[in-house]
């Protein structure tokens, strides 16, 4: 038979294992989560600049609101780029 020290000793190997399989993974989301956070942070960010630069670009008569648009678009891939640098 099997001393209780040595089920003792093996019930505690396996649980400082189990902590260790653990404890990796939910660092590398919690290191994740951040980058996607400021990701998200950026594209909205750049959502507003884009609404803002429109409204500029409308009160300006400058240009056609096809090509207002067109600015409005191109600032938003901007932010969407950025925010992709940031996650990958």
């Amino acid at each position: 038979m099997m001393s209780k020290n040595y089920w003792t000793t093996v019930a505690t190997l396996v649980i400082a294992a189990g902590v260790q399989w653990v404890s990796v993974p939910a660092y590398a989301a919690t290191e994740q989560g951040a980058q996607r956070q400021e990701a998200r942070e950026t594209k909205q960010t750049g959502r507003q600049d884009a609404r803002e630069e429109k409204a500029e670009c409308k009160a300006g008569d400058d240009q056609s609101r096809a090509e207002c648009r067109q600015d409005k678009r191109d600032t938003k891939q901007e932010s969407r780029d950025t925010a992709r640098d940031i996650k990958y």
